[in-house]
């Protein structure tokens, strides 16, 4: 994932009850079950999966967008950090 150094200042992909969102697991879902190790967590605003970050093994948040097409994830530890992998770019 190529990370821009500017921020949106809105996202049309950015889900209205964002603020709502709880996260189904405290780590990454997909690593729990493998036994992988983790870097750090994101979390899904449309449906609150937990994935980890591409710099973690499994990259398993980017793979949760590829595969429901779910745009916009929260960086766990920052919660003010959005990221919308449409747009390739941090959200306001």
């Amino acid at each position: 994932m190529t990370h821009s150094k500017t921020k949106a200042k809105g996202c049309e992909h950015l889900p209205h009850e964002n603020a709502n969102v709880k996260p189904k697991t405290k780590g990454c879902e997909e690593c729990e079950k493998e036994h992988l190790p983790t870097v750090a967590t994101r979390i899904c605003l449309t449906c609150g999966h937990v994935g980890c970050c591409d710099s973690s093994i499994g990259k398993h948040a980017t793979r949760h967008f590829n595969e429901t097409g779910h745009p916009v994830i929260l960086m766990h530890m920052n919660r003010n950090q959005k990221w919308c992998y449409i747009h390739k770019e941090y959200i306001e």
